[in-house]
């Protein structure tokens, strides 16, 4: 059961079962009175719905499986979770419109009061696993304001929508896990009804109250824009205080601002409508595939392990008795060799999870031999595949070795890591039970995702390729144009020129940037500014062209 959601649960329980005993009690053919809580339109369109699908007639009612996950229906909305969806929507406008930094994490507060409130006022209390999601959301969410690299901050983005929606609807089974971003899309279309309506009943009846807030707030702005730029103008250190403290809003784009302000709200507004009932994707069950046979189920994968095994075995032979011999057999060079295996096998490791999938779904359910088939073909299954991972990494750090550390290198690698680290999940829940496995595959996706983030992967790569130039002299000047302002520091390191051919990219890049606000500037940026105003680039063009920093190159 995912936190707080008991009485939203129950909620839904009560009017299942209340639906069944009006149906019961009503005549045939007519419609049950609706249940506390239900709009009766929409009860009578749910009661259609129910008809056509008993009767097998087509329509274009939604499935059975999303009336399943329907949210509970909520109370009027709460004046504080009014005013949290406006600052949402403010501070995403202010805040993000420079780019991401410290100001993602500000401007995300407003909407976490709103969800935490409209929580609050539904009766929904905070459990463990909520706080922890939150947590984490919050931690993906600090990726951008230490890091000045995009693709890390681009993951963490993507990862933390998915964080919060298991904060917001607490899923611990499959489909609630995958389905808990499209909650939100959900929660967003009944949200903005809610919120409307919510609005409407405040302003009846109202307007004399709030019309002496909204004249002392207009005057308050006018006072505030009037001595600020008096004080301003009379003294240059208040106003370069004031202009780095407030965001500049001179040249603000205004369509930009507005698309910003209202995507703050509609985001607000989503997480305070699933906070406050979310949609029950645990509620859906998945039925398991038509059980085989021990034969039919347990021939194609002894099979599989036979081959796996003897792909295991020509690995270690060729671990223990060296490349030399294997290279002369097959005429390959050493890269070579290494990039040729590493791909297959990151496929390999892949369609191996998809084959325990199927094999799990279609397994021989009757009894404790048959389970203890399955475990044993399945364990052995994937015990093989985690040797073929490790040779998966080896053949990349001979890769690396060789060619040096790049972007799509470091990436893959860390996603074989992780595919060995969900088969070992699964070996784990084959043996202790898998109810825990949904939740800990999630959280190892996005612990992944957060570590990936927070070591810095521009510079890990820029670290690893100085090392390898101390060690064989070999550096590749070229690929250091792409990499972000993390790179800087391990790049510092080099001798000249090397070293101001490798940064004169990221030099170039961060002096086309000009100066950012503190809260669109990462710690990673900051620090690169701070290294490269001490010692700036010196080398010429010509000494950088003969080093070979503007050649072309292929990533792969």
């Amino acid at each position: 059961m995912s936190a707080g959601s008991t009485g939203a649960e129950n909620a839904g329980t009560g009017s299942a079962t209340e639906a069944g005993a009006a149906t019961e009690a009503g005549a045939p053919g007519a419609t049950p009175p609706a249940p506390p809580g239900w709009d009766p339109k929409a009860w009578q369109r749910h009661q259609v719905r129910k008809e056509r699908a008993a009767s097998g007639a087509w329509s274009m009612a939604p499935l059975a499986w999303a009336e399943a996950a329907r949210p509970a229906a909520v109370g009027p909305v709460p004046a504080v979770v009014l005013g949290a969806v406006l600052a949402s929507g403010v501070a995403v406008s202010l805040l993000l419109g420079e780019g991401l930094g410290p100001g993602l994490l500000l401007a995300v507060l407003p909407a976490l009061v709103a969800a935490h409130a409209a929580a609050r006022a539904a009766g929904r209390t905070l459990r463990p696993w909520t706080a922890l999601w939150a947590l984490g959301c919050l931690a993906l969410l600090a990726v951008p304001a230490l890091r000045a690299s995009a693709w890390p901050a681009v993951a963490a983005l993507f990862a933390a929508l998915l964080t919060g929606a298991l904060a917001l609807h607490g899923s611990r089974t499959w489909p609630g896990i995958l389905l808990g971003p499209v909650g939100l899309l959900d929660s967003a279309v009944l949200g903005v009804r809610w919120v409307w309506q919510g609005l409407r009943s405040r302003g009846e009846g109202r307007r004399e109250r709030l019309l002496p807030v909204m004249k002392a707030v207009v005057v308050a702005v006018v006072l505030l824009a009037l001595f600020g730029t008096l004080f301003a103008s009379a003294d240059a250190a208040f106003a370069d205080l004031l202009s780095g403290l407030t965001p500049d809003i001179s040249g603000m784009g205004g369509p930009v601002r507005f698309l910003l302000f209202a995507l703050g709200l509609l985001v607000a507004i989503a997480v305070a409508r699933a906070g406050a009932a979310p949609s029950r994707w645990d509620r859906i069950e998945v039925r398991p595939g038509k059980a085989r046979s021990r034969v039919e189920w347990a021939l194609p994968l002894i099979v599989l392990n036979l081959l796996f095994a003897a792909f295991n075995a020509v690995q270690l032979a060729v671990l223990f008795g060296g490349y030399r011999k294997v290279l002369e057999a097959t005429g390959l060079t050493y890269a070579a060799y290494a990039r040729q295996g590493f791909w297959q096998l990151l496929w390999a490791t892949l369609l191996t999870l998809a084959v325990i999938a199927l094999a799990l779904r279609w397994a021989p359910r009757g009894g404790a031999g048959d389970r203890r088939l399955v475990r044993v073909v399945l364990g052995t299954l994937c015990a093989l595949t985690l040797v073929v991972v490790a040779s998966a990494l080896r053949r990349m750090d001979l890769y690396v070795d060789a060619y040096g550390l790049t972007r799509l290198r470091l990436s893959v690698a860390g996603m074989e890591l992780w595919l060995g680290l969900v088969i070992v999940l699964i070996m784990a829940g084959g043996l202790f039970g898998a109810r825990w496995l949904p939740r800990a595959v999630a959280g190892s996706a996005l612990a992944a995702v957060l570590a990936f983030g927070l070591m810095s992967p521009d510079g890990v790569i820029a670290e690893g390729n100085v090392t390898r130039y101390e060690r064989s002299g070999k550096i590749d000047l070229a690929y250091f144009q792409s990499l972000s302002a993390d790179a800087v520091p391990a790049l510092d390191r080099l001798p000249e020129p090397q070293r101001s051919c490798a940064l004169r990219g990221i030099a170039r890049d961060l002096a086309a940037a000009g100066r950012t606000p503190w809260y669109a500037t990462s710690l990673g940026e900051r620090r690169a500014r701070e290294i490269l105003g001490g010692r700036g680039v010196s080398a010429s063009y010509e000494q950088c062209r003969t080093l070979g920093t503007f050649g072309s190159r292929i990533e792969y």
